[in-house]
């Protein structure tokens, strides 16, 4: 983690939405959408890591596929340097992919089995004929070492990896253009426990080697605030609280926020019985037909009749501490452990 006080903005989201169409019958009719990503915004300073959290389905990935423009927004600007990527022609956003990368989820599925690892690590350097022969190998070699693995295994097949090793070499092919900004896409939830921690070791390396700026998704809170500079909480495709990463820790303001903490597994199980743990109500609503007025409404212990007459506006409450909610001074009523929970 890289602790700066710059000001300057890296990357800004305004109001970014990425909307799926739903079609159906025989003329292929659209009927709705999927409304993935509904109006978010955020800034990621250079040389800081953003943390990204939520539930499964919250939007987090589609986020970070649009900002690499992987996926084509239905609204909203993202700046990288004052450059908006989402109006640029496809040859500028091509030469763009040389300052932002992405590092994706499953080490298995990212790695093409056909590929050596020189092969795979030197892909983009092919791709914009920054070298070749003699100078590519070396330039393989020193990105290897980079991520710590043998340069000697280069001729090597992914599938003679372990699951770390192999996003070990993912990490490497989007070090290989030397980028500014780095999409990791939940890059340690498919490691074992053992070995996310080394993974995340890598990240701050090479961030402070490296001057790297991330965006780190993520579901393991914990992991988040260990390598997050500030955090941000999402809930049905909107943003709903956004903090320093221990201000939001120890002073989360959003009924989400709060039983998303709650539900962190702690060391101590007498201090796990004793503890209040906010248990959410009902399922997550659908992306095709969110609820009217706040988002999380439905599930909330606070939602009165101004939660379902209109949205709550994304607001500063203190210093650098945004939130979406109405309630924001009310205390949680939170439910005591169950007995069944206790026995866990």
């Amino acid at each position: 983690m890289q602790n700066n006080n710059h000001d300057e903005a890296l990357v800004q989201i305004e109001d970014l939405k990425v909307h799926f169409p739903i079609y159906r019958g025989i003329i292929r009719r659209q009927v709705g959408s999927v409304k993935a990503v509904d109006g978010v915004s955020f800034k990621i300073r250079k040389g800081e890591t953003l943390g990204l959290v939520g539930e499964s389905g919250c939007g987090k990935t589609t986020t970070g596929r649009a900002i690499v423009q992987l996926y084509e927004p239905t609204a909203g600007r993202i700046l990288f340097k004052g450059v908006d990527l989402v109006s640029l022609k496809k040859e500028e956003m091509r030469q763009m992919r040389k300052h932002i990368q992405m590092i994706f989820q499953d080490p298995y599925a990212s790695l093409n089995p056909r590929m050596t690892v020189r092969d795979i690590v030197s892909e983009p350097l092919v791709a914009f004929e920054m070298a070749s022969g003699k100078e590519l190998d070396e330039r393989v070699k020193e990105l290897m070492s980079l991520v710590k693995l043998d340069p000697d295994f280069m001729h090597r097949y992914p599938h003679e990896f372990s699951g770390g090793q192999r996003q070990r070499i993912g990490i490497a092919r989007s070090l290989a253009m030397n980028p500014d900004f780095i999409v990791c896409d939940e890059p340690i939830s498919a490691l074992d426990v053992s070995i996310q921690a080394q993974i995340v070791n890598l990240f701050e390396d090479l961030q402070s080697d490296l001057n790297l700026t991330y965006l780190f998704i993520a579901h393991d809170l914990s992991m988040v605030q260990h390598i997050s500079d500030r955090v941000a909480v999402m809930y049905l495709g909107i943003i709903v609280e956004l903090a320093d990463r221990n201000e939001i820790y120890n002073n989360p303001l959003h009924p989400y926020t709060r039983a998303l903490l709650s539900a962190i597994p702690v060391p101590n199980p007498e201090h796990y019985r004793k503890s209040n743990r906010i248990v959410m109500e009902g399922d997550v609503p659908s992306p095709i037909n969110p609820p009217s007025g706040c988002r999380f409404r439905t599930r909330c212990p606070l939602a009165d009749e101004e939660c379902e007459k209109g949205r709550p506006e994304f607001r500063e409450v203190l210093p650098g501490h945004f939130v979406e909610c109405f309630k924001t001074e009310l205390p949680i009523r939170s439910k005591e452990v169950t007995s069944e929970e206790k026995n866990i």
